[in-house]
């Protein structure tokens, strides 16, 4: 009976304590959803123009988006043309490394294509690129 008695304390004392490995795990996870990019969207459909030269860009983070009747969406928010410069520098300082992509709807003006790229370079991003669909 001793002897059946320490086999039972043996085997309590060769369990492995799985508290360690799960605060790791937890730990990992964290990390992983904290430098996780996730994809923004400017808050609009647009229709784009097609190009026969339209290039895919990796890191554009902030999203300008141009409807058909000249408004401006920026992070599913309608934004005033004077208000433009401001949004872009908070977005380029969450981000340094963003770039600035506009997606002007075809139909949209000119005029307001300008104002938004000259707002974006008024607020130090120069990398700005105009979305288009490929052909």
């Amino acid at each position: 009976m001793k002897q059946h008695f320490q086999n039972l304390v043996d085997e309590e004392e060769a369990a492995i304590d799985m508290t360690p490995m799960l605060d790791v795990v937890f730990i990992m996870l964290i990390f992983f959803i904290v430098t996780a990019s996730f994809v923004k969207e400017a808050g609009i459909d647009v229709n784009r123009p097609e190009a026969a030269t339209a290039v895919k860009k990796d890191r554009a983070n902030i999203l300008i988006a141009i409807s058909d009747k000249g408004e401006i969406w920026i992070n599913k928010r309608r934004i005033d043309v004077r208000a433009v410069q401001a949004n872009i520098e908070r977005l380029h300082a969450e981000n340094p490394q963003g770039t600035v992509v506009i997606q002007a709807d075809k139909e949209s003006t000119t005029e307001t294509l300008i104002k938004v790229m000259d707002a974006s370079r008024a607020a130090g991003v120069f990398d700005v690129s105009i979305a288009a669909q490929e052909q």
